[in-house]
Formats: structure tokens, C-alpha cells, sequence
């Protein structure tokens, strides 16, 4: 079997498993990992005076890894410029927050090659390189003009944006050009996989092949949908260790005799947090016999706070969360539970197992993996019901869920009023077919598929014309 080299740009790979975050792709990555004699590479997350390519080498819970240090001007236009102030926003539809400026994209593509010149030289001649996220996308074609010819595949966690959104960025078909360098480009869905191939055929005069491949600047990559999931086995040891028990115990105490409604996810303007309190507080007017009868418990870390979006959704949230409390609660009885603060995996899954509805609804999302984490946590003699943004990547997977416009704030509220009311023999109805969605899509078979796909992509993929290779402009 050949190594798996990992490149992300951060290595979030937990010292301890049971304590890994909500969701995300550090608990899905350290999975994959342990089944290969692999290797992750990112940046540290720490800074530098000067940039020297030195990587330093860890052993995290089974998961070899290599740790970069940047420079303070690397994360400042790399990270918190181009990747969260450029291509975050505009691969979310808000190009209202998209900020273009030159120096993010020179940065971009400065980073792009240091991670490529860092990692060139660990690269054995078997090794696959599976490359993740919008970080990260001109990394390949830095690590073809040092002449690395191994199979390299790239996957997109986020949404892919639509052609007509996609072209208001500077030099956006240099960016879409550098992912050619690719032997494989996977996406969590049909429908961003779609309006990849729309831009490449609309766009750049690209050609599809019928087989899964796109031809397009002289050279041909593999695509494909390869939705992501979580580690079920992992997850339920840590729903059933002591601590996942105990988190439980103290929810369903603090709950008795109402019905706790749960969402958690990382402070983003994309995750509709806004838009689920306002869905919520509308419930809270239509159905007045249910206030001291339900609770919203909030779980939102914080995040990016050196983006001004992110200062000003969190100062919009605070007053939100301060403004419903202010008229609804009563002396034994607040609506909202708003916490700034990260819980462990086994938390979470005590917490998702107490709580009556999940709500996951964001505005656009990749895949979300806490809608699956909240159904594997359920009790399967009373499930919970989850309630999902049809704007998010697991809606194609999760039709049994009750799914929503978060747009509309009647139609959450219709819905949180649905769950509350819903039948016990239709919830579990309802979960079993979700569950069986979570295990059918679990992290490892994931990776086999998309591992199993890199080692079977035509090999002129890759894009060995040398011409080809030194064609696209070095600036972003």
C-alpha cells in the first residue's frame, strides 16, 4: 500500500481523539490517516521573523505529522487575506464581504509554493498526495515545476461557486487553470461538482470526456463526488465514554420537562446563525403555550476574529441572543443558551444525545458533518429530529431530515413546531433511514473511495507536457 501524504493548511490532528471539535475535517483526516503509514503537513499556526522551510516533525495519536512555521506577512495575506477575506466569501455566495486585493493574492501564491518547496523533498517516488481545501489549490501545480510526478489529488470542502459569481475574481481562470495540475479534483456533491464543470466548459472552452474527466489549457483532470463523513465507531466510543454519559446526565437534568433544541457550529457569517435566531424568536411569537416548555442551546466558537465580518456577526449575534432573552424569558426560564466557548467530541455527542431537535442551517455549506454527528448521538428507541438547511451539502444525502429555506424565518419556525409535535414512531422512522445514511458514508468509506479513485486516474492527468507546466503566470 502506498503512503498517503496530507496537506491541509492547518494540522489539527487531536493528541487526544476523544477531544477533537465539532465535525470538521481534523477528526475525518486523522482517521483516514491511521489506516495508511501517512504523513499530514500545514502550517503550525505559528509565526516566524524570518521563513526558513524547516519542518518539524510529531506523533499525534498514531498520525505522523509535519508542522510549518509562517511568516507574520504569509498569515496576514495568505490566510486571514486571500483565503478567508477573498475566497471564503466568495465561494459562499457573499461576494458583499469578498475583498480583492493584490497583495492577498500575492501572498496566496507565495505560501502556495513554500508549502510545495517544504513538501518536494519528502515526497518518495509511490507516495499519493491528497491536497484539501481552498487554501491550498495552487500547490500542485508549484510541486509539477519541481518536478514531483506523483499521483496528486485535491479536494474542495466548501462550496464551489456558481460561474456568474466566480468570475468577479481577479484572475479567476489562473486559479481554476492551476487545478488542472491535478490528477483528481473531488467535491462533497453533484451540485458542486456541476458548477465546476459549468465554469470550465462555459468559461475556459473546456471539454468534457464522458468518463468523469475534463479537458481544458491543454491538459486533462478527473473529477468526481465523494461525499465525507465522520468516524461512527470513534464517535459513538466517545458519545459512550464516561465523560460523553455524564455530559448527558447534566443536559437531560438541566432540561427536565423541556424540550432542548441544540445547534453548534464555528462563528461564520455562512452558518445562518442569525437567521435561526430570528426563524426561532418567530416560533416563540406563534406559539406562545410553548415558552418555559423549550430551550435553544447555541454552542458557537469563536472564530477568525481578526476579520472585521467575523467582529461584526459576533457583536450582531450577542445583542440578538441578548435582545430575545430580554423579552421572552421568564424568572425560571431563558430562551437562549448562547456559548462562545469549544466543547470535546464527547461533550458534544452527550449534548446532541439530550437535545430533542438539531438544528443545522446553514445559508450554503460543503457538507456538514454535524448534521451527521447529531443523528449517530440519538437514542434509537427516541431520536430526536434533525432539522437541515436544504443549502447544505448533507441535504443531498439526508432527505429524511426535516429541511428548510433558513431564509425564512416561518418556515424554521413552521418546522421547529413540526419536530416538537412529530410522533415517536415517525422520528424513528425518520433516524433510521438517517443513521443508515451516516454509516453508509463513513469517513473510511470516504477515503477508500477517493484514495481508490487518485491510484486509478488516467495517468496524463497529471499534466506531463512540460510547456503546460510553465504556462501559467507566477502571481495570483
Amino acid at each position: 500500500m502506498p503512503r498517503l501524504i496530507v496537506v491541509s493548511n492547518r494540522v489539527s490532528a487531536p493528541v487526544d481523539p476523544a477531544a477533537g471539535s465539532a465535525g470538521g475535517l481534523a477528526m475525518a483526516l486523522s482517521a483516514a490517516l491511521k489506516a495508511y503509514d501517512g504523513l499530514w503537513l500545514g502550517w503550525s499556526g505559528d509565526t516566524v521573523e524570518t521563513f526558513t522551510g524547516e519542518p518539524k516533525f510529531e506523533d499525534r495519536a498514531g498520525v505522523q505529522v509535519a508542522l510549518v512555521d509562517l511568516e507574520a506577512q504569509d498569515v496576514e495575506e495568505y490566510y486571514n487575506g486571500y483565503a478567508n477575506k477573498t475566497l471564503w466569501p466568495l465561494f459562499h455566495h457573499r461576494v458583499d464581504l469578498t475583498a480583492y486585493e493584490r497583495s492577498y493574492g500575492e501572498g496566496y501564491e507565495r505560501v502556495n509554493r513554500r508549502f510545495a518547496e517544504v513538501l518536494a523533498p519528502l515526497v518518495q517516488p509511490d507516495d499519493l498526495i491528497w491536497v484539501h481545501d481552498y487554501h491550498l489549490i495552487p500547490i500542485a501545480w508549484h510541486l509539477r515545476r519541481l518536478g514531483v510526478t506523483n499521483r496528486i489529488g485535491f479536494f474542495l470542502h466548501t462550496p464551489w461557486p456558481v460561474r456568474q459569481l466566480l468570475v468577479t475574481l481577479p484572475h479567476h481562470r489562473r486559479l481554476v487553470e492551476s487545478m488542472f495540475a491535478y490528477d483528481l479534483v473531488g467535491f462533497h456533491t453533484e451540485e458542486w461538482l456541476d458548477l465546476f464543470r459549468d465554469y470550465v466548459v462555459s468559461e475556459a472552452r473546456g471539454e468534457l470526456d464522458g468518463e468523469g474527466g475534463l479537458e481544458c489549457f491543454g491538459r486533462r483532470v478527473q473529477t468526481g463526488v465523494f461525499p465525507i463523513g465522520i468516524d461512527v465507531d470513534g464517535f459513538l466510543a466517545a458519545r459512550d465514554s464516561p465523560l460523553g454519559v455524564r455530559t448527558y446526565d447534566r443536559m437531560a437534568a438541566s432540561s427536565a420537562f423541556r424540550s432542548m433544541m441544540v445547534g453548534v457550529d464555528r462563528l461564520d457569517y455562512s452558518k445562518g446563525l442569525e437567521e435561526r435566531m430570528v426563524g426561532y424568536e418567530q416560533f416563540l411569537q406563534d406559539h406562545p403555550e410553548k415558552h418555559g416548555d423549550v430551550f435553544l442551546v447555541q454552542v458557537t466558537p469563536i472564530s477568525r476574529d481578526e476579520v472585521d465580518a467575523y467582529q461584526d456577526i459576533r457583536a450582531r449575534l450577542d445583542a440578538l441572543a441578548g435582545r430575545i432573552n430580554g423579552e421572552f424569558a421568564d424568572m425560571d426560564w431563558q430562551p437562549i443558551r448562547y456559548l462562545n466557548r469549544t466543547y470535546r467530541r464527547d461533550q458534544l455527542a452527550g449534548i446532541y444525545r439530550a437535545a430533542r431537535l438539531g438544528l443545522v442551517t446553514p445559508l450554503r455549506d460543503g457538507m456538514n458533518l454535524v448534521a451527521k454527528e447529531y443523528v449517530a448521538a440519538q437514542n434509537p428507541d427516541d431520536p430526536g429530529v434533525l432539522i437541515l438547511s436544504r443549502f447544505a451539502g448533507a441535504a443531498e444525502q439526508m432527505g429524511e431530515a426535516l429541511l428548510v429555506n433558513p431564509f425564512s424565518r416561518e418556515e424554521l419556525s413552521d418546522a421547529i413546531h413540526k419536530a416538537l409535535t412529530m410522533p415517536r414512531e415517525e422520528r424513528i422512522r425518520k433516524w433510521k433511514a438517517l443513521m443508515q445514511v451516516v454509516r453508509d458514508t463513513d469517513v473510511s468509506v470516504w477515503r477508500d473511495a477517493y484514495v481508490a479513485a487518485l491510484r486509478a486516474a488516467p495517468v496524463a492527468a497529471n499534466g506531463d507536457e512540460a510547456g503546460s507546466r510553465s504556462a501559467r503566470p507566477d502571481a495570483a
